[in-house]
């Protein structure tokens, strides 16, 4: 008898799409361009009005690998998301948004890491970039060298700020991590709906894993490559709502992973600031207890809150100077 198994794909791309008839297609093809090629492409489109299904299909006509599916009605982001991985049949899942690419060896320079069972997952250095992606705007994910990591570096790290990856488009995990800690809902103590905004649920499928696994990996390469313009999640979202909504989902972790009280302390200087900078009101974030959904009583580390403020004042100041600069 024919194993089963070794017939299905090991990586499984998925890619969840809406409206997005102009650039799908580079997508797709950026996941079909991989030097590795144990692979299946899902694409599941989120009842577009536009040719964006028409694409899909014709994709799907063309290349085996590429398994199309079309939602009869608009189901919102994460559930779009879950859409896709409840397709995947992959032993390793990578997240690819709709409006972004990766580089032909993506797979082939990430795979190997996971091949560790220590690892819990690998991601990229990332480019940011506009139309043409061989011309990159900024550079992220290159605070270390190519290797392994204890993940308390990167649960620190990317809970205080620092320069570590929210969103799964430069990372690969195993599926089954995938099924477990992709969430559809963030506790949160506003009422904020994480299946219709979409921001956190992605930052906590790194964090979550994280405390599973001693390790994680990284390749310090640009091998993910964002696309900046105005429909996407990051440019077009209102001004705040994507550092605090980040933050109310830290706060649900920090609130069940975290056991550090100085560590917890230095993390409320980092969401006092986002309070005042960001006018959390707006979004029902009037203090630092609501920031945890079961709204603890919050202490500050006032010492780290002074640096941290003068981070962002310096870095203010260097942005205003800057603008007289080009003018």
């Amino acid at each position: 008898m024919t194993d089963q198994k070794a017939l299905l794909p090991k990586v499984s791309i998925l890619i969840p799409v809406y409206k997005r008839e102009a650039i799908i297609g580079e997508c797709i093809q950026s996941a079909l361009d991989q030097s590795f090629t144990d692979l299946e492409v899902v694409v599941v489109d989120n009842a577009s009005d536009d040719g964006t299904w028409q694409i899909c299909q014709q994709f799907a006509a063309k290349d085996h690998r590429v398994r199309a599916f079309r939602n009869d009605t608009n189901i919102g982001p994460v559930r779009n998301w879950l859409a896709c991985l409840a397709q995947a049949r992959g032993e390793y899942t990578k997240i690819l948004w709709s409006d972004d690419l990766i580089h032909p060896e993506f797979l082939d320079k990430l795979l190997p890491f996971l091949e560790q069972p220590d690892v819990g997952f690998v991601y990229s250095a990332t480019d940011i970039f506009t139309s043409n992606r061989f011309e990159s705007i900024a550079q992220y994910f290159r605070n270390a060298k190519t290797g392994v990591y204890d993940t308390a570096f990167y649960i620190n790290g990317a809970l205080l700020g620092g320069d570590f990856p929210g969103s799964p488009g430069c990372a690969i995990f195993r599926t089954a991590d995938v099924r477990k800690n992709l969430l559809l809902q963030v506790p949160n103590s506003v009422n904020s709906d994480f299946s219709m905004h979409a921001i956190g649920n992605d930052l906590l499928l790194f964090l979550l894993t994280a405390v599973e696994y001693p390790k994680f990996a990284l390749v310090n390469e640009p091998l993910a490559y964002f696309r900046a313009h105005a429909t996407s999640i990051t440019t077009s979202a209102a001004k705040g709502k994507i550092p605090l909504h980040y933050d109310l989902a830290k706060g649900f972790f920090a609130e069940n992973h975290v056991k550090d009280e100085s560590f917890i302390k230095k993390l409320n200087a980092e969401f006092l600031i986002h309070l005042y900078l960001y006018q959390g009101s707006q979004f029902g974030i009037r203090s630092l207890s609501d920031f945890y959904p079961a709204k603890i009583s919050a202490r500050v580390d006032y010492f780290y809150f002074a640096q941290r403020l003068l981070r962002v004042v310096r870095k203010r100041i260097m942005s205003i100077l800057t603008v007289f600069k080009s003018k």
